[in-house]
């Protein structure tokens, strides 16, 4: 376990197990419903549960970072060497389980929630340069992601540029999203 200073005190950064499915299951529900709200519709916040979701294959390839205070998780993220860009376990049509060459593909930073009671204490920012050091620990030298309209300021302010804005139509309704990316740099 590593701790980190956060503006607001004392995160401990680890790794999930399965163990912590539950918990990051409720957490990224709530994610979704409360901090997607402000900048998409109501349809649009339900939609998004068809694709957004915790892809358990992270937590088995030992890549899904939590941040705790207080034994409380306050964020989550991962970053991955499949294809898969984004999607949950229940979107087995956006899943492509391919390694990735580090060589030639940017890693994939995937699935990042913050709790809503946690937003603006720094969590993202913690877990996502979590994730990008681990991908280039690991020879990766660029990453991708798939954001949200609610992640794209945090994305944004962490260097990633837009690749394309998109969209996903999840249950006929259009839910908004951008590509983005950004070269890794080992720093740690």
């Amino acid at each position: 376990m590593t701790q980190v200073q956060a503006d607001n005190g004392t995160f401990t950064m680890r790794w999930a197990t399965m163990d912590d499915a539950p918990a990051l299951d409720a957490l990224i529900r709530l994610a979704i419903d409360t901090l997607q709200a402000d900048v998409l519709t109501p349809e649009q916040v339900v939609a998004s549960h068809a694709v957004m979701g915790l892809d358990r294959q992270l937590i088995a390839d030992g890549t899904y970072l939590i941040a705790q205070r207080d034994g409380q998780i306050a964020g989550c993220g991962g970053w991955s060497r499949r294809a898969t860009l984004y999607g949950g376990d229940h979107s087995a049509d956006l899943r492509d389980p391919a390694l990735l060459d580090p060589t030639r593909d940017p890693a994939r930073i995937r699935a990042m929630y913050t709790h809503p009671a946690f937003v603006r204490q720094g969590v993202g920012r913690r877990v996502l340069h979590g994730c990008e050091q681990a991908a280039a620990r690991h020879g990766f030298v660029r990453a991708e992601l798939m954001a949200t309209m609610s992640g794209q300021p945090l994305y944004v302010a962490a260097g990633y540029q837009p690749i394309e804005p998109t969209s996903v139509n999840a249950n006929g309704v259009v839910v908004p999203m951008v590509r983005m990316g950004k070269a890794l740099v080992i720093e740690d």
